[in-house]
């Protein structure tokens, strides 16, 4: 009697152990080992992934898989093991942590060891399907997305356009059926750590609830959409009278495949079919930078100057040693332009296949944003080390890409003589073929994301509900009859790998009002879209202020550190395109708005 007593005290002990209540000490000692220990697993995947994304074989696809595994299967776990200071009142740092670490999985995995190990390799094959992605035309010739891309955005002949396009996206209906697997296993492993679905986890990731944020995306949206609508309404009757009523409908929707873009998300490259009168003298960027005989690592190294022009240090030497610039003759990459920060300190890299074109030598400098944001943070905790949200990261270097105007240019000698600015119009329209033709797409692909982790769009739905948003919101259409037997969606990067991508609407947003405000800080006065900050130390200091917050105060206060505002808001970029919206509406007098 007296032994078996004595194991009921032990039980009782061990549980009254269990259930005391947990002291501010041990969440700190706690989430002080998880952050080590989160810090050395991300170094480890970072590097398998940088493998398998810059050589895709079977073997750098399985090497990737496990880093990726164990890093999720230790998240999962310690996500699990913080439920135990849930209530316990915190210092406004540690509790901060506590929060990130609970949002810090893009793709949330079940706790069972073999679903999540499922669901990792699922994840990995889906993002080699899209690096590995070719259209064969029966010439025997193979196309991969770069030269998909390059081909898009100069030819002019609707079959053959139609055909390439129709050709990329036929790599995608394979992935189907492991991206449906892949949404429940994900939905698990979110239900798991407490939020409702994948999607609930995303939005949360904003310092606002879910539904919050969801609102504020539809404000902006209203912001921005009858700009929008103008540009829209003059890009297709100006595409109806190049092609003809009978393909570009004059109050359809634009068909998809004759706006440059195998996704018609920008549209930048068909300019040339809008019949806009230059004044003499325009610039042409991509003829500059062949003018000077410039190969990638050259364009690469003008993006690093203007950073280093407003104070920054120059990067490191391992960055020229380590970095992909070009695509390699040999073999299989992931093209898909992207920075990376390996070690969490100074092991700084860009992944692109550049091309001596303009539209390659904007994004060099929005990537190079990612690794200067990188650097800034560098001393922060682990946690803390990232943008104050993820659509500060991708706005960085679109606020320094809007400074690429003829006077940067003129300074840095590419072009010999800065034109006379009496016409803006021309210029504001290359830049809002890009970055207000933009703002729907980047809003739509998460809107079906969000609708499909819910369970709102089931997987008979796919393409189908894809497409009815794109019409919602962008106004287009496919050029070919769409059905299930199709994944459209996974022709693009971002579903591919599971990115979230609402980050790109905000940036297309943000970095209008981080612009607006470099150029104030910078002292120029002028019209928005003449202003350049190249070259000022007082703007690079204000936004170094700003960048070396990472994340660890919510993002309206990292906004106020740049800008003085609190609130993401299109005002900046609405007064920025202001000349180019009254001159659309002029020209759009007695047509239809709309589709």
């Amino acid at each position: 009697m007296r032994s078996l007593s004595l194991v009921f005290l032990l039980l009782a002990m061990s549980a009254y152990a269990q259930t005391t209540a947990p002291t501010v000490a041990e969440a700190q000692e706690f989430m002080d080992k998880a952050e080590t220990q989160l810090a050395d697993l991300s170094v480890k995947v970072n590097r398998a992934s940088w493998v398998q994304e810059n050589f895709i074989t079977d073997d750098t696809q399985a090497m990737a898989a496990d880093a990726i595994d164990q890093v999720t299967a230790v998240t999962t776990q310690l996500v699990e093991q913080a439920k135990r200071f849930e209530g316990l009142k915190l210092p406004p740092d540690l509790s901060r942590k506590f929060m990130l670490l609970k949002l810090s999985l893009t793709a949330p995995a079940p706790k069972d060891a073999a679903l999540r190990r499922e669901m990792t390799e699922i994840g990995v094959s889906l993002d080699a399907d899209y690096g590995k992605g070719k259209y064969c035309r029966k010439t025997g010739e193979c196309l991969d997305i770069t030269a998909i891309e390059k081909l898009m955005s100069t030819n002019r002949n609707p079959e053959e356009l139609k055909e390439v396009w129709t050709g990329w996206h036929a790599i995608a209906p394979p992935m189907r059926q492991r991206y449906s697997r892949f949404v429940d296993l994900s939905n698990q492993g979110a239900r798991e750590i407490g939020f409702k679905d994948t999607g609930a986890l995303w939005r949360a990731g904003y310092d606002m609830k879910p539904e919050e944020f969801s609102a504020d995306l539809e404000r902006l949206w209203n912001q921005v959409k009858p700009l929008y609508l103008s540009l829209h309404t003059y890009v297709r009757w100006k595409l109806a009278e190049k092609y003809g009523p009978n393909l570009v409908p004059p109050d359809g929707p634009i068909p998809a495949h004759l706006l440059g873009n195998p996704w018609a998300q920008e549209w930048g490259n068909i300019y040339d079919l809008l019949g806009v009168q230059e004044d003499k003298g325009g610039v042409n960027l991509t003829e500059l930078l062949k003018k000077k005989n410039l190969d990638p690592k050259g364009m690469v190294k003008y993006g690093e100057g203007f950073f280093t022009s407003m104070g920054f240090a120059p990067l490191p030497e391992t960055f020229w040693q380590r970095s992909l610039f070009t695509k390699p003759a040999d073999r299989d990459v992931v093209c898909h332009a992207s920075a990376w920060d390996l070690d969490n300190l100074d092991d700084l890299r860009v992944k692109m296949c550049i091309q001596v074109r303009g539209t390659d030598f904007v994004t060099i400098h929005h990537e190079l944003g990612h690794n200067f944001y990188q650097r800034a943070y560098k001393d922060q905790p682990f946690l803390f080390k990232n943008g104050a949200n993820d659509g500060f990261h991708e706005a960085i270097g679109d606020a320094i890409a809007l400074a690429i105007t003829p006077e940067y240019l003129h300074k840095v000698g590419l072009l010999e003589n800065v034109p006379q600015a009496s016409n803006d119009i021309p210029e504001l329209l290359k830049q809002a073929l890009d970055r207000v033709a933009f703002l729907p797409f980047g809003l739509m692909i998460d809107q079906w994301r969000w609708k499909v982790f819910s369970g709102e769009i089931a997987p008979a739905d796919y393409n189908k509900s894809w497409w009815a948003l794109r019409l919602k919101y962008q106004g287009v259409a496919p050029p070919v009859a769409r059905s299930e037997a199709d994944f459209d969606p996974g022709a693009k990067y971002h579903v591919a790998a599971n990115v979230p991508y609402t980050r790109y609407f905000l940036a297309h947003i943000l970095e209008f009002q981080f612009y607006r405000a470099l150029c104030r800080e910078s002292g120029y006065k002028g019209p928005l879209n003449r202003c350049t900050f190249y070259g000022s130390k007082e703007a690079g200091a204000k936004f170094n202020k700003m960048l070396a917050i990472g994340q660890s105060k919510p993002w309206p206060e990292a906004l106020e550190a740049l800008t003085g505002e609190r609130q993401t808001d299109a005002g900046a970029l609405l007064e920025y395109f202001a000349p180019l919206k009254q001159w659309l509406d002029e020209q759009n007098k007695g047509k239809k708005v709309g589709w």
